[in-house]
């Protein structure tokens, strides 16, 4: 009996063992491990210390409003190029936004900062994305001149963009890094369109945009919830883009919820997940919060895969309020009601992420089910991606009402056969480095 109950717990010593074991990519690691939450407070502090950064406040005060906060990201962009080997440049890119009547009354300045980590494959266009706004306001949106501080929202985003790039500039990648501080998200999301735009009209090979907007706060106004060992990744179930050209497809093959944008918060979860310690990626089957946007909405109207990292539980009296104390509650979006070591985690989510993405090949092309004949099994195949180096492939299979994928199969072919029923599971493919990088997954469409 003594041997059985030794033998017993062995056995599941070896299966919780083998259950933690997570392949992390070195490189990744180290640099999730440079991330700083002392980093991150210095630039909340400086981007608080412009008093105001309103879209509609001063672009050419040398101390306070939006002018002088782009001016300062983009020095902070130039001094993390100096260690990339010419790879980073940064800009501020302006255009002149009319009035509109609305939330712009006069003509106003607008200008995105924006860095970009030129890819070391030249025939490689990928282009990886992340973003965060500059701007702030108070309570009144039209005010360009009281104090606004805008620590969480969304100097915190701003601060994750800072510094990724400050440690991602150091290394190199297959495909382009894109780092934007846009303007104008509170006067309705105007750089983050205009940059999209922009891309749209160039012809970009946007593969992913991860947005970040309010990411480091721990704690809930009315709920008085504490949490943080949670984030919120937003994504939209059906596409925003072409949804009429695209929508007897997903009926007919219920694919409700395997847009791009839903299968990149799947790769944002495990990613993240396996490179940062007590932090749970919760999704949320929505473009955004209830009724509400944020700047990853213009690239999907563009056709962009993109989703929205925001904090677990969101204060409201440090959001959209003007600094002041009522009836012994503070109010305002001050960075003493902030959690560094929460903003370091989700900043090293989005680090992990862009790394793993930017490492890994491009997605396998024209994935098809095989549907001649009625079986229980499913025969897939692919081609090879166009871009990056290819190891092998990752077939991923979840149950029709899982929301994440449950089985992975390994091949080095660019087609497979599996005992399992493709009228009760959902399949997609990934492309893997050299190094065990994932592309997204490209999910099959009927072929013969």
């Amino acid at each position: 009996m003594k041997f059985l109950l030794v033998a017993t717990l062995a056995l599941l010593l070896h299966d919780i063992h083998a259950q933690t074991t997570i392949n992390r990519d070195p490189e990744i690691a180290e640099m999730v491990k440079e991330v700083s939450a002392d980093s991150l407070q210095s630039y909340i502090k400086t981007m608080v210390a412009f008093k105001t950064r309103s879209t509609v406040s001063s672009t050419t005060d040398n101390k306070t409003g939006i002018g002088a906060a782009r001016n300062w990201v983009l020095a902070k962009f130039n001094q993390f190029a100096a260690a990339s080997g010419g790879r980073l440049t940064a800009i501020v890119d302006t255009t002149t936004y009319m009035a509109d009547g609305n939330r712009v009354k006069n003509n106003i300045n607008l200008g995105n900062t924006v860095a970009t980590l030129k890819g070391t494959d030249p025939n490689d266009p990928r282009v990886f994305i992340i973003s965060g706004h500059l701007d702030s306001r108070r309570t009144d949106v039209l005010d360009g001149v009281g104090e606004a501080p805008g620590a969480n929202d969304d100097g915190s985003g701003c601060a994750a963009v800072l510094e990724c790039a400050r440690i991602m500039s150091r290394h190199s990648f297959p495909a382009t890094i894109i780092f934007v501080t846009v303007s104008g998200e509170e006067q309705g999301l105007l750089g983050a369109s205009y940059m999209a735009k922009k891309a749209k009209a160039a012809n970009w090979d946007i593969g992913a945009v991860l947005n970040n907007d309010i990411i480091g706060s721990n704690n809930s106004s009315q709920t008085n919830i504490i949490n943080n060992t949670q984030v919120r990744v937003f994504s939209e179930g059906l596409p925003a883009y072409e949804l009429d050209r695209q929508a007897k497809t997903i009926r007919q093959l219920g694919m409700e919820n395997d847009g791009k944008s839903r299968q990149l918060a799947r790769y944002v979860k495990e990613t993240g997940e396996r490179y940062v310690d007590n932090l749970q990626v919760m999704m949320i089957y929505r473009p955004d919060r209830f009724l509400r946007g944020g700047d990853h909405i213009p690239y999907l109207d563009n056709g962009y895969t993109a989703v929205r990292i925001t904090e677990m539980n969101e204060n409201f009296n440090h959001q959209h309020q003007d600094v002041r104390t009522d009836k012994g509650i503070v109010y305002g979006d001050l960075p003493e009601f902030m959690d560094f070591e929460y903003l370091r985690k989700n900043t090293a989510l989005n680090l992990a992420n862009l790394a793993n993405l930017a490492k890994a090949p491009g997605m396998p092309g024209t994935v098809r089910v095989e549907v001649r004949n009625l079986t229980n099994s499913t025969q897939l195949s692919w081609k090879a991606p166009l871009h990056g180096r290819t190891k092998g492939y990752y077939v991923l299979m979840r149950e029709t009402i899982s929301p994440y994928w449950q089985k992975k199969f390994y091949t080095t072919a660019t087609e497979i056969e599996l005992p399992y029923s493709k009228d009760n599971y959902f399949f997609a493919v990934q492309s893997v480095s050299e190094d065990g990088n994932e592309s997204l997954p490209a999910t099959p469409v009927p072929g013969r």
